[in-house]
């Protein structure tokens, strides 16, 4: 067997391993983050479970840590109260990003992770098998429930060779990106392996592990070895250390070849992850921004080599460059190595350890600024700028640019590369993490105003007859549907207040025009609903009555956040019936729930005058969750 199959036969509870089919996977660590967290603790607490059953669930601050109003401060102290009472460890403002952190002190290698973020993956750098879910698919999950998915493919990245100086473990992922696309680890694992391998230390197997969301994958996967086992003991967890490796004569659905010795310095060009080209042949554009961290890029080893790059050197004049630590263990070994100041000292402002401009949470660059970051996705207007030009590279590359003014090709900018070592010791320490009340404890749990009930959805109606209040095209990202940002995620606990941002950025008219008509169907292109794994990018359109998304394909996490809300995912059973639907059509579906039931779905277009097919394919269990209105009906009992 791969790696892949391993870890999944290891915590198989329900079906069989064969490819296409629902499963069922028993999940040992759970992880939230405060933009999902509070959506998710009170879907756990409406289950009526006194304690987490998992081996470890932790609760990260790393989003929403700019307190400008109560809002967020209200929801962290919700956070930090019913983790408490419920069994779960609660990682405070400033101890960093929840993705860094886990890695450092709670991932273990063999161990399934399901986290409220869709870059949970990046947990397959150590040998998890991590992956990122809906809060209420998290929720289920600590009460001791399965995680459902569909046994997927699995593509092997045959990875030869050794990166040259200047070129990164981003660098392997963007050229992953370029050959496979957005849409090309769409249900599959992306599994790791070759001699290339060997010569990549944890935190750059993470990197690429944590991008691997922008595939579409369900995660990706290295080997644990014993790279695996010095990162541990270094964090003073070597008895954590299982080996875990593929079989020799393991077999894949499909392999590529990765040398790394042959790749340069890549960037992903606006406003996609996979808009791939070399640095060299983008050429020297003027920059305004250099924005350096993230769960990708946060790493000790990857700031120490931005610190090496900067010392001596001034940011160009016009160039901001913010560096964000993932985590206070990075930032504290950072200052007493002196690293930080070489940071400070050229020129760079240091941000605290969280997410910060990733999700728009400040420092959005100028108009029509060009900005390069060590983040993750590009989409258009997530940086909080809507014409920001906004590219993806490597941390030696956005170093070396700020430097230069200009986008630079760092292998030939006459820069030294600096040769950095994981430290044979970390600096360990937890004192910002709580731990929770013994059970059985009184624990008063604190709700500020600005929580409010999350939305439920009613049993499917036998005929349904609305507009399409909405079309949209391809790679429709989470950030289109339901946009994140200084202004709009501290709101993320007040559903009807964030419906009014429901996809802004294509059309600011829909949520009046939906509540007007009484909510309808979105009609949408290839790769709906791509990105982020938050949930209420469900939530919204259910609070504004939303009945079906009717797409090519749709993104996974997205898809079950839809059935979890009671919104169907249908599916174009000739894509060439998109193009002949058009925004405000009236549709109607007569005997709903029965089509529902046969797995196809027959639709008049009542405007146009013709029926077209959509495919409803699910599980038993989506079933009846779409049934019933969702996973909290179904669980209490509606039909």
């Amino acid at each position: 067997m791969n790696i892949t199959e391993k870890l999944i036969k290891s915590h198989l509870v329900k079906g069989e391993m064969v490819k296409g089919t629902e499963i069922g996977l028993k999940i040992d660590q759970t992880l939230t983050q405060d933009a999902t967290g509070t959506m998710a603790y009170l879907q756990f607490e409406a289950m009526g479970i006194d304690r987490v059953k998992t081996e470890k669930s932790v609760a990260y601050i790393d989003h929403n840590t700019l307190q400008s109003g109560f809002m967020n401060a209200d929801d962290h102290n919700y956070i930090r109260t019913v983790c408490k009472k419920h069994g779960v460890y609660y990682s405070r403002p400033g101890n960093g990003i929840c993705h860094q952190v886990h890695l450092e002190r709670f991932g273990k290698p063999g161990k399934t992770l399901l986290g409220s973020d869709s870059h949970t993956p990046t947990g397959g750098g150590i040998g998890m098998l991590a992956m990122g879910a809906g809060g209420l698919d998290v929720a289920v999950a600590m009460g001791g429930g399965a995680y459902n998915i569909t046994m997927p493919k699995v593509i092997k990245v045959n990875l030869i060779g050794k990166l040259r100086p200047f070129v990164s473990a981003k660098d392997v992922i963007l050229e992953v990106l370029r050959i496979l696309s957005v849409k090309g680890g769409v249900g599959s694992v992306i599994e790791y392996g070759g001699e290339g391998v060997l010569s990549l230390s944890v935190p750059e197997r993470a990197t690429i592990t944590n991008m691997g969301a922008e595939l579409g994958a369900t995660t990706s996967v290295f080997p644990s070895d014993e790279i695996t086992k010095a990162f541990l003991k270094a964090e003073g967890r070597e008895e954590d250390y299982v080996e875990i490796k593929a079989d020799d004569d393991a077999t894949y659905d499909k392999e590529i070849t990765v040398d790394l010795s042959k790749l340069s310095p890549l960037a992903a060009k606006p406003h996609m992850p996979d808009n791939v080209d070399e640095v060299k042949n983008i050429g020297k554009i003027k920059i305004d921004q250099v924005c350096i961290g993230s769960c990708t890029n946060s790493s000790y080893l990857d700031l120490m080599r931005v610190a090496a790059i900067l010392k001596g050197n001034t940011v160009a004049e016009g160039v901001s460059l913010t560096v964000s630590p993932g985590s206070k263990q990075v930032f504290t070994m950072l200052a007493e190595n002196g690293a930080l100041a070489d940071i400070t000292a050229a020129g760079a402002r240091v941000l605290e350890c969280a997410c910060g401009p990733c999700i728009g949470m400040g420092q959005s660059p100028n108009s029509a600024g060009v900005s390069l970051r060590t983040f993750n996705r590009n989409f258009e207007g997530r940086s909080g700028t809507k014409d920001g030009k906004i590219y993806l590279v490597s941390p030696e590359t956005a170093a070396v640019s700020a430097i230069t003014g200009v986008l630079t090709d760092p292998t030939d900018a006459g820069f030294e590369f600096p040769e950095i070592k994981i430290p044979n010791e970390f600096l360990i320490n937890d004192n910002m993490v709580d731990a929770p009340a013994p059970a059985g404890a009184e624990v008063e749990v604190l709700r500020g105003p600005n929580i409010k009930p999350f939305p439920l959805n009613e049993n499917l109606p036998d005929v349904i007859e609305k507009k399409a209040v909405l079309k949209v095209g391809d790679n429709i990202t989470t950030d289109h549907i339901m946009p994140a940002g200084s202004k709009i995620l501290p709101y993320r606990s007040n559903i009807p207040h964030l419906s009014q941002y429901c996809f802004e950025v294509c059309d600011p008219t829909f949520p009046e025009r939906a509540k007007a008509e009484g909510g309808g169907f979105i009609i949408g292109g290839a790769n709906y609903g791509q990105g982020s794994s938050r949930e209420h990018a469900a939530l919204v359109p259910l609070y504004l009555g939303i009945k079906a998304v009717m797409a090519i394909s749709f993104a996974r996490i997205h898809a079950a956040n839809l059935i979890n809300s009671g919104i169907m995912p249908l599916v174009f059973e000739n894509a060439a019936d998109y193009e002949k639907i058009s925004q405000n059509d009236v549709l109607k579906i007569e005997n709903a729930r029965e089509q529902l039931a046969s797995g196809r779905i027959t639709v008049n277009n009542v405007t146009g005058g013709f029926d077209f097919t959509l495919k409803a394919d699910f599980s038993e269990k989506q079933l009846n969750m779409l049934l019933s209105g969702g996973l909290i009906n179904m669980m209490k009992g509606n039909n």
